[in-house]
């Protein structure tokens, strides 16, 4: 029998794209968590515009894939939870920004 000679295709960037980055609420709240040490719920949500309830379904999202730590404790005898980037975290964001890179620098205008 004649075998149909295989042609391997190369897959497109964004078909290995990380998903839990991805996603536009997460990459708003990674974004900012880049440039800061760690991040409080309120400054978080007044910059990305996300509801409590929205941010901490993200933020779990993300603890649950290691890329932020969750940190809480007490001021003035109220909780305050931050959030801090992971090196793994960190790494991701990285990893994301050089694919959007040479996935958009190969875009022709």
């Amino acid at each position: 029998m004649n075998e149909m000679p295989v042609i391997k295709k190369e897959r497109h960037p964004l078909a290995d794209i990380d998903r839990v980055v991805h996603a536009p609420a997460r990459l708003m709240v990674l974004t900012y968590l880049y440039v800061v040490e760690k991040a409080d719920y309120t400054f978080l949500m007044n910059l990305t515009g996300l509801t409590w309830g929205n941010l901490s379904s993200h933020i779990t999202k993300m603890e649950e894939a290691h890329y932020v730590e969750i940190e809480k404790e007490f001021v003035a005898r109220k909780p305050h939870t931050l959030v801090k980037l992971t090196e793994q975290g960190r790494a991701a964001f990285e990893d994301y920004k050089k694919s959007m890179r040479q996935i958009l620098g190969n875009v022709s205008d």
